[in-house]
């Protein structure tokens, strides 16, 4: 009856970040309908109670308010594509994958053809955030959409914000997420430098940590970098984070905008997918500048 009484909402992808979403809406009593071309991600969220669809067309057709956390651009065509040749009334999508804005801004243009309102909401968080509804949403796009979408989005995040115009959401996840990607391999920096002083790793976290030199990154990431293990938890696969690294990067080229932190940054995640970590954490960098340190201990295993 709680569900009911909440509504139905549709989930498309249910990767890490989809089946947090999913999972946590289900848990707040919404009717959740999603879909992942994955089976086993399929079975693990019915297990929490999600209601598996047989395709996109399934969820489109069940679920008034849709949302899309995919895994890439051409992810993202074909489902809007699947959509259009559905032709379902009226529906609110709500993007939250972290794509270009053009390819965001190509999918509004035929949904909006096609009837239905298309928001972009990308989310700053990590996987880890997500499953405990540690998440913000920079929503952008219909102002009156956003604002009727609000008690749906609070299921799963902490705070929503409307930034404004379609694609200012997704102008703020870049620049957040360059800062993501500089506090991550800055904490690998740091936690190598100290672990090769001679410093136990859980003593250099646990003082960074309470001191002026901690970030929410470090915070989330550290501890995998004390236990040199990136792949029992994983927030973010480093092959999927490639892509955020590609969009930012992209998009400060554009409007010419020099970004030599994050560059320096890029090279670190590049050589950790040279060196096999594709599949594991980004705090896997760790483990690269290590072994460019010469640090010996136990390595990170690779799957």
């Amino acid at each position: 009856m709680a569900a009911a009484r909440k509504g139905t909402v549709g989930v498309v992808g249910l990767g890490i970040m989809g089946g947090a979403f999913a999972g946590n809406l289900t848990e707040a009593g919404w009717r959740v309908i999603g879909y992942d071309i994955d089976p086993a991600r399929c079975r693990a969220l019915a297990r929490l109670g999600v209601e598996i669809a047989a395709d996109v067309g399934e969820v489109a057709r069940k679920a008034p308010t849709v949302i899309t956390s995919l895994p890439s651009p051409k992810a993202l065509a074909s489902t809007v594509a699947t959509i259009v040749k559905t032709k379902v009334p009226r529906r609110v999508f709500v993007e939250a994958s972290t794509f270009t804005i053009e390819d965001k801004t190509a999918a509004e243009k035929k949904l909006r053809k096609a009837g239905h309102v298309m928001l972009d909401c990308p989310m700053s968080g990590t996987g880890a955030q997500a499953r405990v509804r540690d998440l913000v949403v920079y929503a952008s796009g219909n102002a009156a959409e956003i604002d009727k979408q609000r008690p749906m989005l609070a299921a799963f995040t902490r705070a929503v914000h409307d930034v404004g115009d379609f694609g200012n959401g997704s102008r703020m996840k870049y620049v957040a997420n360059l800062l993501v990607a500089i506090h991550n391999v800055a904490s690998a920096e740091a936690m190598v430098l100290g672990i090769k002083a001679g410093l136990p790793p859980q003593l250099i976290y646990d003082l960074i940590k309470i001191g002026a030199g901690n970030s929410r990154v470090f915070e989330l990431r550290g501890p995998m970098m004390v236990k040199d293990d990136y792949a029992s938890n994983v927030t973010m696969k480093i092959s999927i984070w490639q892509k955020d690294m590609d969009v930012i990067g992209g998009f400060a080229r554009k409007i010419r905008v020099p970004t030599p932190m994050f560059d320096a940054s890029s090279a670190v995640y590049i050589k950790a997918r040279k060196s096999g970590y594709d599949d594991q954490d980004t705090a896997a960098v760790c483990a690269v500048l290590e072994k460019m340190a010469g640090v010996k201990r136990g390595r990170a295993k690779k799957r």
